[in-house]
């Protein structure tokens, strides 16, 4: 895959708080600004103690980066007001909801519902784990903008977020064009000499794409660093090899849009036991609720976040799917700590045993290639001309 070596040589402007939310918001004048955080225990942000717990790195980077910037002049460059900082405890999961509790640096006990998301006009959110599914969901109840950078590190602020994402949107709407009103997607997948081919059902739904802007007063949440083209699955059948987090390999097997048993492959048996047993009691948490495409030419970071962004890439999701547009919400689950929305990234540096020998998309009565060998196809760099 070559597009992490285009990055390389790419230059990037330096990272300015101020350009990325001018890009992200064209915020206006006297609007409301705020930023939360996730801790163990939230209490630790009194005095901002928690910056000296070495293992806070993304909350660091929160204020260093986002906090200080706009206390030392960038509300003032932007016209806008507030700047607070709230934290909340670590959910625990990707996209899990919220805790309602707050504190702040002074020591005060808030509510996010009642003392946050109805006075403020823009949240950003920097935290361990996503939030765009919850905040998506306030957003929409209480009118706020909003950006989750969940995960944020020195390699994401100095390529992912100094890019401008009017550059990004235009990129993302002409892949979109081309991948629009897909009937199916079907991915091919090499593991120990054996293809496994997993087959996403899209009826000739309109693709969305995930492209960093999030203007004018239409509630909505940008999850940054941005660029993505997706769809919601209405059907996904096949089987798929899945990494898991030591590197254990399963396969998983796939019908009627769930994952309905997973079979090991390589590694801990224990791992693929236990899947097969959350598949059991909360079937639902197997539903592929997304497949999504890289957009963007950026260097690997090391967190999903940007690197299922960069183009040639391909992730698909399971479990919660209501922030995209799908009708799986939390209250389907059995359990609400399963109502995640879990990405399952195939890119060379996250799943070096698994290779992505093609992805080809079935619309208007022809089959075209979309990527072969993490490499995006000729079908692909023509609509980036």
């Amino acid at each position: 895959m070559t597009i992490p070596t285009q990055a390389a040589r790419r230059i990037y402007p330096p990272f300015r708080l101020t350009n990325l939310i001018r890009s992200t918001f064209e915020p206006q004048g006297g609007q409301k600004i705020c930023i939360l955080i996730d801790l163990p225990d939230p209490k630790l942000i009194k005095d901002f103690g928690f910056l000296g717990n070495s293992e806070l790195t993304i909350q660091k980077n929160a204020v260093k980066f986002f906090f200080e910037p706009l206390r030392d002049g960038a509300l003032a460059e932007l016209g806008l007001s507030g700047g607070e900082m709230f934290a909340y405890k670590i959910t625990g999961g990707s996209n899990l909801d919220l805790s309602d509790e707050a504190h702040t640096p002074e020591g005060n006990v808030v509510s996010l519902e009642n003392d946050v998301y109805p006075h403020y006009d823009i949240i950003l959110c920097i935290s361990t784990y996503s939030a765009t599914a919850p905040l998506t969901a306030f957003a929409k109840k209480y009118g706020f903008r909003g950006a989750t950078l969940h995960g944020v590190n020195q390699t994401i602020l100095r390529t992912g977020l100094a890019v401008s994402y009017d550059d990004v949107s235009v990129d993302a709407e002409k892949m979109r064009l081309g991948m629009t009103n897909a009937d199916w997607v079907e991915i091919d997948f090499l593991f120990s000499g054996k293809t496994h081919t997993l087959r996403l059902e899209l009826d000739g739904q309109e693709a969305q794409k995930s492209h960093g802007l999030c203007r004018g007063n239409e509630p909505d949440v940008a999850n940054l660093p941005a660029g993505e083209i997706y769809y919601v699955p209405t059907g996904a059948s096949g089987e798929f090899p899945m990494r898991y987090e030591d590197g254990t390999i399963g396969l998983m097997h796939v019908s009627e849009g769930l994952i309905q048993k997973a079979v090991l492959l390589s590694g801990d048996a224990s791992l693929v036991e236990a899947h097969n047993a959350k598949l059991a009691s909360d079937p639902v948490t197997g539903e592929l609720g997304e497949l999504g495409f890289g957009t963007q030419i950026l260097p690997v970071s090391g967190r999903d976040i940007q690197d299922e962004k960069v183009r040639g890439t391909i992730h698909v999701a399971t479990g919660r799917s209501d922030h995209l547009g799908g009708d799986l919400t939390p209250d389907k689950f059995a359990e609400h700590a399963n109502a995640t929305h879990d990405d399952i990234l195939f890119a060379p540096h996250k799943t070096p045993e698994i290779l992505v020998t093609q992805a080809r998309m079935h619309r208007h009565g022809e089959t075209v290639v979309l990527i072969e060998n993490f490499e995006p196809s000729a079908y692909i760099n023509s609509l980036l001309v």
